[in-house]
């Protein structure tokens, strides 16, 4: 039987390059961002590369209902969920006294409660699969604030939190749950900026991690991983 994987923002940078280290190994997908065009593309070329199913579902998971709608499609497709991405999120620069109104809504709406409310309506379904593992990509933003961070490191905090607690409640349950904290990605966000693509960590190597962590013995679980650039922070 196909193992399946949900991943959210899987259209673009590190979702997009989880995706296809899944595909490469055989598993079913099914995918959401808020393009449908994206998916489409995206849908058409894991399916014809990699022969496995891909199902994609547009939505926007900073808004509860349409978070709800991608869950009851993910449920209406596999009968259990073997790894569950949640990536989604969006950076909104500035200091938290001159960001714009509503950054701090829009952050936590998008890279918290998207995690939140998928996980939840997930769970059962996760249940059933042996082995399951979640994987919430935090930042190293979680862990420190930088300038300019504003309210989008309130929300990788606030991720992060979530997990961890995640991960003490599932631990019973032989589920497994891992934080990954990305510095600087190279990804379609760092478009424009005057350094070279050696100075970031590729997306490329954020999914391999993923992927080498998912694949430890089941009595083994890297709990967090933090990664950077060589060369340190941008």
């Amino acid at each position: 039987m196909s193992k399946s994987a949900v991943i959210t923002g899987a259209t673009k940078g590190i979702g997009r390059a989880i995706a296809i280290r899944f595909a490469q190994e055989g598993f079913d997908l099914a995918l959401t961002s808020r393009t449908e065009a994206d998916l489409s593309a995206l849908k058409k070329e894991l399916e014809a590369q990699f022969g496995i199913k891909c199902v994609v579902f547009a939505a926007d998971l900073s808004n509860k209902a349409e978070t709800e709608a991608f869950v009851a499609e993910v449920k209406n497709t596999f009968d259990n969920v073997n790894v569950l991405v949640n990536n989604t999120g969006i950076f909104v620069q500035g200091g938290l006294m001159t960001e714009p109104d509503g950054a701090l809504e829009k952050q936590i709406d998008t890279n918290l409660y998207s995690a939140y409310y998928a996980t939840r309506g997930l769970i059962e379904t996760i249940r059933k699969a042996k082995g399951a593992h979640i994987f919430n990509i935090c930042s190293i933003a979680s862990l420190q604030a930088y300038p300019g961070s504003g309210s989008y490191s309130i929300s990788k905090f606030a991720l992060l939190g979530f997990s961890k607690s995640l991960r003490e409640e599932l631990k019973p349950e032989g589920i497994k749950v891992t934080s990954i904290m990305p510095g600087a990605t190279f990804t379609s966000s760092w478009e424009g900026i005057d350094l070279p693509e050696s100075r970031f960590i590729s997306a490329k190597d954020v999914a391999d991690t993923v992927w080498a962590s998912y694949n430890l013995s089941p009595s083994a679980l890297i709990e967090e991983i933090v990664m950077r650039p060589l060369e340190g922070d941008i």
